[in-house]
């Protein structure tokens, strides 16, 4: 119990060591890397040990090239902290080769770098669960911060059985559940524009808002992931993680303050009350796209993808409707939608307010809703209106008032390597919310699975099915870059 206790009093100690586990990977070398440099070179850090380990056989010069090749474009635009910090990354670049499955091997390799130490699983589920399952609470330095890739776990249970095997091992304040989609510039965007504004308090609730569509569409193909992809799907990728968690940005009430308890308090309010409604016919959709074209290139079948198995079915665009039932949202559907191979990238959310009661007589034209989108990556703001139009002032025209939000100042995987190694966990997913969003998908992901819901098609580089009413609803605004 004590030494649980001193974990804890050092979880804001600044992380002295960070060890990569699956240094040779895709994630590190395209997005863990260029994040930690872009970080580095702001003059942040700059002690930070890193340290790259894998499975694979790789000398230290290899791992060496790595990390000069994703630190370049950061050194050139580094000041001289920045500089210093990203050329001694270079210099003690080193790497250890591991099976993080062996019993003793992570555990003997963590104990001998300088704590405290944030350990990044850029790993499989299945061999960071097993890695984990080796550890015990004795073989981690005090404040040793545990970083874990999505997807956490395959479903509530086991979601439930890994948070069983962390929590033995350190507080949850020092498990970082990694949602890179939710970088902090575009949590506080969302949350500035909620709660600064006393315009719109008012009028978020089921009485003025007819229904919110988060959405991400991707104009990418498999892009050579099928190993990952077509053993997940668009539900678990997507819906399951992000676009669950931009909803309860969007849902939750008023936190008291900006602190990670008071902010992750309030989206756990919202995903505890948050179901998919019966029957699954109706408010799920799924399908996957056919050969086509995106832009100049030949997009093939996703089931003639190499990697692809055409018997699991795979979804490669996710639909589903959320109610959040609370007394704010009762009867507010929340549409959620993601894909790939689709005709351009969309990346927003919407929310349609309620028409107005009554609009006077003698006023022509077409009396749309307002809408308000927010854009992510980059972060924008959109607001439809209808106005009197020029000329005939009695008609009625549709205009858009545009805002660019304020851009971070640093990747997604910089702003959350920041927080860990801060030990700061307002950008992580708690324990208790990714079991409860397992739990809002679990009951669609079993539908699915035993066909009660269709699988339909599309072309690659279309908008999705045509039946679909969002695969018409981004005509208007939203997010085309």
């Amino acid at each position: 119990m004590l030494a649980l206790v001193t974990a804890t009093e050092t979880t804001t100690t600044p992380t002295r060591t960070l060890l990569i586990l699956g240094a040779s990977g895709d994630l590190t070398g395209r997005l863990l890397l260029p994040g930690l440099a872009q970080l580095l070179a702001t003059g942040r850090h700059p002690d930070l040990v890193v340290v790259g380990a894998g499975h694979e056989a790789w000398t230290d010069q290899q791992w060496s090239e790595r990390v000069h090749a994703a630190t370049e474009k950061a050194l050139t635009a580094a000041d001289d902290a920045g500089q210093t910090a990203l050329r001694r990354l270079r210099t003690d670049a080193a790497y250890r080769q591991i099976d993080v499955t062996a019993p003793g091997a992570l555990a003997s390799l963590i104990g001998s770098l300088t704590p405290p130490v944030a350990v990044y699983f850029a790993l499989p589920p299945s061999i960071t669960e097993k890695a984990c399952s080796l550890l015990s609470h004795e073989d981690l330095p005090a404040g040793t911060r545990l970083v874990l890739e999505k997807p956490f776990g395959t479903g509530e249970q086991s979601a439930q059985a890994l948070n069983a095997i962390l929590r033995r091992l350190v507080p949850e304040q020092q498990v970082f559940r990694v949602d890179h989609f939710l970088g902090k510039g575009t949590v506080l965007n969302i949350l500035g524009l909620r709660f600064a504004n006393r315009v719109l308090e008012p009028v978020w609730n089921r009485d003025h808002i007819e229904k919110v569509e988060i959405v991400f569409d991707e104009d990418l193909a498999l892009e050579g992931r099928a190993g990952y992809y077509d053993t997940a799907g668009a539900l678990r990728d997507m819906v399951q993680s992000h676009l669950l968690h931009v909803l309860a940005l969007i849902a939750l009430d008023a936190p008291a303050a900006l602190h990670e308890r008071d902010l992750r308090d309030a989206v756990s309010t919202v995903l505890r009350s948050a179901r998919v409604p019966h029957p699954y016919t109706e408010s799920t959709r799924r399908a996957r796209y056919t050969s086509g074209s995106i832009g100049e290139g030949p997009v093939p079948d996703y089931a003639a993808e190499p990697g692809v198995d055409p018997a699991r079915g795979t979804e490669t665009l996710a639909e589903v409707e959320v109610r959040v039932d609370s007394w704010r949202w009762a009867g507010v559907p929340f549409v959620l939608r993601s894909g790939k191979g689709l005709g351009r990238k969309r990346k927003e959310a919407v929310i349609t307010f309620r028409p107005v009661p009554h609009l006077p007589v003698g006023f022509l034209g077409s009396d749309a809703p307002t809408r308000l989108r927010v854009g992510f990556g980059p972060d924008t703001l959109q607001l439809e209106v209808d106005v009197n139009g020029p000329g005939d002032v009695l008609t009625l025209n549709r205009v858009t008032l545009d805002a660019d939000l304020n851009a971070p100042d640093l990747l997604p995987y910089g702003e959350v390597l920041d927080g860990v190694l801060e030990g700061d966990p307002l950008l992580s997913v708690r324990g208790d919310t990714a079991e409860d969003c397992w739990r809002v998908i679990d009951p669609v992901l079993a539908a699915w699975a035993a066909g009660d819901v269709p699988l339909e098609e599309y072309t690659a580089g279309s908008t999705g099915p045509a039946a679909w009413e969002t695969s018409r609803s981004g005509d208007t605004g939203g997010e085309d870059g």
